[in-house]
Parts: structure tokens; sequence; C-alpha cells
């Protein structure tokens, strides 16, 4: 005899921000839940872990001021703490040269990155980045729109530069234009560092979601969908020792692949053929920042990112500092330790006398799915609610035509959750 757990309305595949939010929005309206996180403690990429004062993301996190994830985080009530990173003093890292990053009036005048010519088309093309239509050029690709609207060869390695650090990839010749143009209108709204690091977050969604009675059920693979036998709609999950959840609804909360092996429909079969994307990552705990004001550089000629998170967000120890760089993949299979180092070697001299911690990633996921050109920008994307099997919902950062990153995540855990109570709410009239 299958062993049986206590019915739920929703059971919810994957403990991640996209799972705990969607769990928050349904035992919110009074439902029944039940989360199922495979690893020891729920989170997923937005873990952080925490070494002798230190508290060291999985990568370089950012959230978004005005994006999905912090007015969805509102809408629940958690809370965090954080700051905006200065955008000024930042270094462009070509040829083996920093010069003054060019975003502001000032710095756009005395960089010594490129000419006149050049400087003057950054200007203009900065100052008309909110009159362009994004939802227009979401077929096209981003080299597409960049070679039919930027003159200066060297503008348009400033502009890659700036749409690889908001939408964290490095993939232009499918990346959807309209997709990273809405991006980087967002990432000049600024954005946050936390306090805590990201575990805040993963935190207060935990308490949230238990506190208003879901149920969060952590070592626990899910390995299959149950299904009603008479008109097959989704009817709960079982697990891999054999012990089956009942429930109205689930949501999978999990990547393509994971999703799609355990949907079985077959919709399903594009989804795991989504590849995601990932970059290299090295992140650092210092007793002492070399440089103090060295705190932020982007790649110009090479996809490579370095930030100092801890001087705008309390991650260190009094005089200590927290700092990734990092290199932004596209198709390559995996980053060079070194060559993280020697970005650092060029920002931060002497920075390896003040080790306290470090941690290296070379194929570290960032998102589960580019958003291309291919399917039309966001709004190509699969949708919350999955087609050809009733019952069955989907939750994460390849779903919903809205953000990107973690603002899709929650974002399409609030939809997910939406439709959930709607159909709730019609069968109970029924």
């Amino acid at each position: 005899m299958t062993a049986q757990i206590p019915a739920a309305d929703v059971a919810i595949v994957g403990g991640g921000l996209a799972g705990l939010a969607a769990a928050n929005f349904l035992a919110r309206e009074g439902l029944a839940v039940t989360l199922f996180e495979k690893a020891r403690a729920a989170g997923g990429r937005a873990l952080t872990e925490e070494q002798e004062g230190f508290h060291l993301n999985l990568g370089p996190h950012a959230l978004f001021a005005r994006g999905r994830a912090a007015e969805v985080l509102a809408e629940l009530g958690v809370e965090f703490r954080g700051a905006k990173p200065s955008t000024s003093g930042g270094y462009a890292l070509d040829g083996g040269r920093a010069h003054t990053f060019p975003i502001g009036l000032v710095s756009l005048l005395t960089t010594g990155l490129f000419g006149l010519p050049a400087k003057l088309e950054t200007a203009r093309l900065l100052a008309g980045l909110g009159k362009i239509d994004a939802g227009g050029v979401a077929g096209l690709s981003l080299s597409e729109w960049l070679a039919r609207e930027v003159q200066q060869p060297e503008v348009r390695r400033l502009l890659r530069a700036l749409f690889r650090v908001t939408t964290y990839a490095d993939e232009p010749e499918r990346q959807s234009a309209g997709a990273a143009l809405a991006q980087l209108r967002l990432g000049f709204e600024g954005v946050y560092y936390l306090d805590g690091g990201w575990q805040t977050l993963v935190d207060g969604l935990r308490r949230g979601a238990e506190r208003r009675g879901a149920r969060l059920v952590t070592g626990a693979r899910v390995v299959a969908l149950e299904h009603d036998r008479g008109d097959g709609r989704v009817s709960g999950v079982r697990l891999s020792d054999g012990t089956v959840c009942p429930a109205a609804a689930v949501i999978l909360a999990a990547d393509p692949a994971t999703a799609a092996a355990l949907a079985g429909t077959p919709g399903a079969g594009a989804w795991a053929a989504l590849a995601p994307v990932r970059a290299a990552t090295l992140d650092l705990a210092l007793a002492r920042l070399p440089r103090p004001r060295a705190l932020f550089a982007l790649g110009i000629d090479r996809p490579l990112y370095f930030s100092v998170h801890s001087a705008a967000a309390r991650l260190a120890p009094e005089g200590g500092a927290v700092l990734h760089a990092m290199k932004y993949l596209g198709a390559e299979a995996e980053g060079d330790e070194r060559e993280l180092e020697e970005v650092l070697d060029l920002l931060q001299p002497g920075w390896r006398a003040e080790v306290v911690a470090r941690r290296f990633r070379p194929r570290m996921v960032v998102s589960h799915a580019l958003v291309t050109a291919g399917q039309g920008g966001m709004a190509g994307r699969p949708g919350p609610e999955a087609p050809e099997a009733p019952g069955l919902y989907l939750a994460g950062d390849w779903i919903g035509p809205e953000g990107m990153l973690a603002d899709a995540s929650l974002a399409s855990a609030r939809r997910a959750a939406e439709l959930i109570i709607r159909g709730q709410l019609r069968r109970a009239a029924a």
C-alpha cells in the first residue's frame, strides 16, 4: 500500500523564491498548501552562506528597485534592508586597462574609453532610452538592434556591457532586444544590495508561508504527478519514497527540464529544450579592501563584471569586504578562474593576502532560460497555466510575460496563485 500524507489544496514542487512566494499567496487565502523541496533547506539560488561574519551570496545578486520582485515582497510583507550601490567611480575594462566608466555627464566627458563622436552618440542614446518602444523590437535580436540603431562600434561595445550587467546574459545574437531594453531601463532605476544577503528574502518568505499555515517539507524529492483516473486532471504528487500527497492543484516551481519530466505532456518537450544562462563567479570575503575606492567595473572587450557589494550592504564585519567577480559565459562551456583573478589583480592589487573565504563556480546557472527574439520576447515564454494538464501550474524565472530573473520568478508565482484561487472560487460556486 502506498503511503499518504495529509491532502492539500495545492502541492508546490520547489522551494526557491517562486515556490515560497506562491505558498504565501495561497496560504494567505486560506488554502491548505504543502511545499516540497529536494534540498535540506529551502531557498535555491537565493541562499546565502555565512563565514566568520561574512555573508556570501551565490554570485552577485541585485534586487531591482522598481521590479516585480520588490513589488511582490512588499505585497507579502517581506521586509529587507540594503542600499543602492553608487553609479559613480566605476571602471570600464578594455585592453587590460581601467578607464572611467561613462555613465553620467562628467564621466562621459572625462573618460578615455573612446573619443568625442562616440561620447556624443552615447549621450544621445542614453537620453532617449525611455522613448524606445521595447515591445516593438521584442522579435529583433539585440545584435540586430545594435547594428540598426548604433553607428559607432565603441558605443555598441559599451551598450553590450550595460545589457550584460542588467540581464546577466551575453548572447546578443539570440537575446530579444525588446526584453533587454526593458531590463536596461529598469536597471537605470537602481538596484539594491541587501543587508545579510538574499537569505533575508528566503527567511522572510519562509516565515510568512509557515505563519499563514503552509507546510514546508525539505529533503523530499517529487518524482511523479498523480492523475485522476476519470478526467486525467492532476491530483497530487508522488515522492521518491513512494509517499503520495493528494492535491487539487500542483505548482511546478522548478527548472524547465524537471518541470517537463514531471508534466510528461507533449508540449512540455519544448521546456526541456530551453538552455540555462550561465556565468562563472568568484565570490570573496576579504579582511581588508586594498583599494577602497575601486568598487565597480564592467568589461568592454570581454564579458566581465566586478563589484564590492559590501560597500552598499551590510555583508562583512567592520573593515572587511565582500566582493564578486563574474564572467557572463554566453555559449562557452565554463569560465576560467585565472581570468577573474586577473581582474582582481588590476582593481584590488594585494587582495590575495586578505582572503578570508573564496568560492569559485565555473558554470553557475543565473537564469533557467534566455529571453529570445525567436520567441518574441517575454510574451512568448510559457504561461503559468499548463494547457495540456488541468490542475497543473508553473512558476519560475522562465515563466510568464513579466520581468526577468527574480522579477519573473515572483511575478509568475503570484499569477499562478491567482489562477488557482480563481479556479477554487469557480468550483465552489458551481
